[in-house]
């Protein structure tokens, strides 16, 4: 039988591998009679974890939650996956970089010399996509109070800002709250996005959530809607794409490039790149709109078979009239573009 430090340690990893440990199977895990279980678990108790009992068949105990927090019991792996989600907890725009350094400290501290070394080997380095801005952080109280109304499926007022300062012209009338069912809470590209039915306007919305200031109390509960393509990841997708959030890009079109596809295939991320020759390729490629379409076929430096749709050729029309105006002497006079 193991000394009982050793012992209740491992009762304690059980307890929380696990929602429910029949007292049976426990006593079988650890290789001790139900008595010893019942006596360490008075023992866990004694030092401030909440463990209940539950009757029944099967009865045994679960780790509940409690008024504090009680030391907490870690694999190795457990132990390294918390250190590297903190270290890259400065990207999440949540306002909790000073918190994750501060609980990034007290992990590694408590850590064998063998974990210490592990961590501090993998020295992680976010990194973010130039801006002309830095992305806006959002508060962790608002994120919280967003999250609960999702979770208690409450409906949920809220100011939200302008994406741009008042123009000269504004009145200054004051916009109305909005009422929404909100559904998801997503982070995209370093952003906070709410997902949300918008009463209003009966229609689906996602809201910045560092534009939202919340207001009290939330609203009546409400029966979740299914969103558009059953999945939220899809949806976000679409919606950034320009779609209406229920399906690919608004606007696919195909060509014929005279480039080798490998060399096509570095720089495109969500099309299909077939070979067609040692400098000859197929791409299917989509787009918010069929001039941006155009824009960003038009980035290789190869000459460009269009195959289809029409739209795609009267939009490199379009660009081609727009791009030949630009190159004109800035005193002449451009012909109108249609």
């Amino acid at each position: 039988m193991p000394k009982t430090s050793a012992r209740l340690l491992s009762l304690l990893s059980l307890l929380q591998a696990r929602r429910d440990w029949p007292g049976a199977l426990l006593a079988e895990r650890l290789e001790v009679s139900p008595r010893t279980v019942r006596r360490d678990v008075d023992r866990l108790r004694e030092l401030g974890y909440p463990i209940v009992a539950f009757k029944g068949p099967d009865g045994g105990y679960r780790l509940d939650a409690g008024t504090v927090l009680p030391p907490l019991l870690f694999d190795d792996e457990q132990a390294v996956a918390l250190a590297i989600a903190l270290q890259v907890a400065t990207t999440a725009g949540a306002g909790i970089e000073e918190a994750a350094a501060r609980a990034l400290n007290t992990v590694r501290q408590v850590m064998p010399a063998r974990l210490r070394h592990r961590i501090d080997t993998l020295q992680v380095t976010a990194v973010e996509r130039p801006a002309i801005r830095p992305d806006p952080q959002v508060g962790s109280s608002v994120l919280m109070t967003l999250s609960a109304a999702v979770h208690a499926r409450e409906v949920l007022r809220f100011d939200y800002a302008p994406a741009y300062p008042p123009g000269a012209d504004d009145n200054g009338a004051q916009t109305p709250p909005r009422r929404v069912q909100p559904h998801h809470l997503v982070t995209w590209g370093g952003r906070w996005y709410l997902v949300a039915w918008d009463l209003d306007r009966e229609d689906w919305r996602t809201f910045r959530a560092d534009r939202i200031t919340p207001r009290t109390p939330t609203g009546p509960r409400f029966t979740p809607r299914e969103l558009p393509g059953g999945e939220v990841a899809a949806f976000v997708a679409s919606r950034f794409r320009g779609s209406d959030g229920y399906g690919d890009w608004p606007c696919r079109g195909e060509v014929i490039l005279g480039l080798p596809a490998a060399a096509v295939s570095r720089h495109t991320r969500d099309g299909v790149v077939e070979e067609l020759g040692p400098n000859r390729c197929r791409l299917v490629l989509g787009s918010w709109s069929w001039p941006g379409l155009a824009a960003a076929i038009g980035r290789f430096d190869a000459d460009i078979e269009v195959v289809g749709p029409a739209e795609l050729k009267d939009a490199f029309a379009h660009l081609a009239r727009r791009y030949a105006n630009a190159a004109t002497d800035a005193s002449a006079t451009p012909p109108p573009i249609p």
